[in-house]
């Protein structure tokens, strides 16, 4: 566990790290360093690993679908262990628990602990998890919207049309220029450290954190209860090896803070949820820890 905390977990504390300091230097704006990650380096990532991804249309199909049920059980979970609190903070824990940081912790955390076949495991559920934000998120808030006007959002992201590119490209096998190949590429490669920087920022500039029984049941079932549900269901599933080893790393993620950004947008109960973005952020250095330590095991089961 050493090992992981040293050689998985440090490189990620570090970047982030940076950015925090940052933030309480100077006065950086989250929603510029967003629209930059969210429009332009990360649809270069998702471009550029499917362009060269190993992982077959079926193996990403199957964890994509382990993927969706783990959140929706996730929500069950969290609706039977916050029942007894109001329903605006019962829905924000419900979506605190199923709405992981699979983008800019998930990423870096995958790359480091199994490699470039990790990291393109990890797009395929980041991509999953962006779909899933934008739907799911505002039925749980109560968005007036509802699932149509979360899949319209997702449908004006460039990262949804840089997949349909890159699979089209894959599909048709369509030969790219070198040098607009090196182009994202370059663009892809700087994705990673500028959404921990970003990470960083947000918890640098967050307000003090509330620990409130909510929060602490949201944050609980986040990194504790989410891991070894994966492991159940990836197993039942028929996830075996390398897949196995993505989803259940996937899991032990912390909040994303897209939930908290949600919340706020649709009137929830939006402190509630940056507070247990903040608390599962720091609770998921040891618990991610942990995981990475028991990834060779899980990839030998079945």
């Amino acid at each position: 566990m050493f090992a992981a905390l040293l050689n998985v977990v440090l490189p990620v504390v570090l970047v982030a790290g940076v950015g925090a300091l940052l933030a309480r230097r100077f006065p950086l704006s989250q929603d510029t360093l967003g629209k930059v990650s969210l429009n332009a380096l990360t649809p270069a990532l998702a471009l550029s690993s499917l362009l060269s991804t190993t992982v077959t249309p079926r193996a990403g199909l199957h964890l994509a679908l382990a993927y969706f049920a783990l959140a929706l059980t996730g929500v069950l979970v969290a609706f039977l262990a916050a029942r007894r609190v109001p329903g605006p903070t019962r829905r924000a824990v419900m979506a605190s628990v199923a709405i992981g940081n699979n983008g800019n912790f998930g990423l870096p955390i995958a790359l480091f602990a199994l490699g470039q076949p990790g990291l393109d495991q990890a797009v395929v559920i980041f991509l999953c998890s962006v779909v899933l934000t934008f739907t799911l998120g505002p039925l749980l808030y109560g968005s007036s919207g509802g699932a149509r006007a979360g899949l319209a959002a997702v449908l004006r992201l460039p990262v949804v049309w840089c997949i349909a590119a890159a699979l089209l490209v894959r599909a048709f096998d369509v030969p790219l220029p070198l040098g607009l190949r090196r182009g994202i590429d370059l663009l892809g490669q700087a994705a990673l450290p500028m959404v921990l920087l970003s990470l960083g920022i947000q918890l640098g500039q967050a307000a003090r954190v509330a620990l409130t029984r909510p929060v602490l049941t949201a944050t609980l079932l986040r990194v504790l209860a989410m891991p070894a549900l994966a492991l159940a269901l990836g197993l039942l599933l028929g996830l075996r090896g390398l897949n196995l080893q993505g989803l259940v790393l996937a899991s032990a993620m912390p909040t994303a803070v897209n939930a908290f950004l949600l919340a706020r947008e649709y009137g929830a109960d939006a402190d509630t949820v940056a507070s247990a973005v903040a608390l599962s952020t720091l609770a998921s250095l040891g618990t991610a820890a942990l995981v990475v330590t028991l990834l060779p095991g899980i990839g030998r089961l079945g």
